[in-house]
């Protein structure tokens, strides 16, 4: 019986909102118009959507720091509950990483900003120095672990609010445009943690309007726009038609925009690359088949 509930809650949702309505206090205009999403258990999510398409919005009705005017969400299958010890719950198991590292970190150093959520959670003395020093350890900010947070890169605090979450052992990992203004080394760097940790059976779900990184990243991918979740799908299955995403103002992803530039005879029962990485390795294998067809 419990091997049974173990894997309904698997098929249940992550996070789920019902006809969720919400408008900023002051303002007439939903930031979320009846919206309906869904977001699975266990894979790596894209949220794809032009600013102000209410990915953000999302993640704090996810989390309860926002409440629905109208609608419902729920967790596993469940309504959210509002009060202090419910919330208090909701946040151990949902983390939430900000888009601005410097709205999350709020002392002095990464082991004592790292720290501050287990504390909060009444974690023992001894135990919390010791899932700090391995949070550390994990995310390679061992040697910047008492440097002040004011002289660590854009990257580097990035990495210590991801840490600040990841302590705490959620179930669900929410990341707000998590690469936005990092260079591409500390992009490749995070993608590659938050790689590791889906692989430890966390679900992460990314808000993002880079199309590229969505494209090659994601499972599943939801598009949002004007309040509403407007499709969703395999990466494939939303990124190939076209002519949508312009009209919702979004770009398509510059692999898939070559790949579909290529004679149709070539890509016949082929799957689309991913990356820029496996497009060069399928245009190497077709021009090896090429020359051995031809026996040059």
């Amino acid at each position: 019986m419990k091997r049974e509930s173990i894997q309904l809650e698997s098929m249940l949702p992550a996070i789920q909102s019902q006809d969720v309505v919400y408008s900023y206090p002051g303002t007439s205009v939903h930031a979320l118009r009846q919206l309906n999403i869904a977001i699975p258990t266990g894979k790596k999510t894209a949220i794809c959507g032009h600013n102000g398409s209410g990915k953000s919005t999302l993640f704090l009705q996810a989390i309860g720091i926002h409440r629905p005017d109208e609608g419902t969400m729920l967790r596993r299958g469940e309504p959210l509950s509002y009060d202090r010890h419910s919330l208090k719950t909701l946040r151990q198991q949902v983390g939430l990483v900000f888009q601005d590292p410097e709205q999350q970190l709020i002392l002095t150093t990464p082991r004592e900003d790292i720290s501050y959520g287990l504390r909060n959670a009444g974690v023992p003395e001894q135990q919390l120095q010791e899932r700090t020093a391995q949070m550390l350890m994990t995310m390679g900010l061992e040697e910047l672990a008492d440097t002040p947070i004011h002289h660590l890169s854009l990257g580097q605090k990035k990495r210590v609010a991801l840490a600040g979450v990841l302590v705490l052992e959620p179930e669900v990992v929410l990341l707000d445009e998590p690469t936005a203004y990092l260079d591409r080394r500390s992009e490749q760097q995070l993608i590659r943690e938050l790689d590791r940790i889906h692989g430890q059976g966390i679900t992460v779900v990314m808000a993002t309007h880079d199309m590229n990184l969505a494209y090659a990243w994601a499972d599943w991918i939801l598009v949002m726009d004007r309040g509403q979740c407007v499709k969703e799908g395999t990466p494939y299955e939303v990124f190939n038609d076209e002519g949508q995403l312009q009209a919702m103002g979004l770009e398509m992803p510059i692999v898939l925009d070559i790949w579909n530039s290529l004679p149709e005879r070539l890509r016949r029962d082929c799957t689309p690359p991913r990356d820029v990485n496996a497009l060069k390795q399928w245009l190497q294998e077709t021009d090896e088949l090429a020359i051995h067809h031809h026996g040059v």
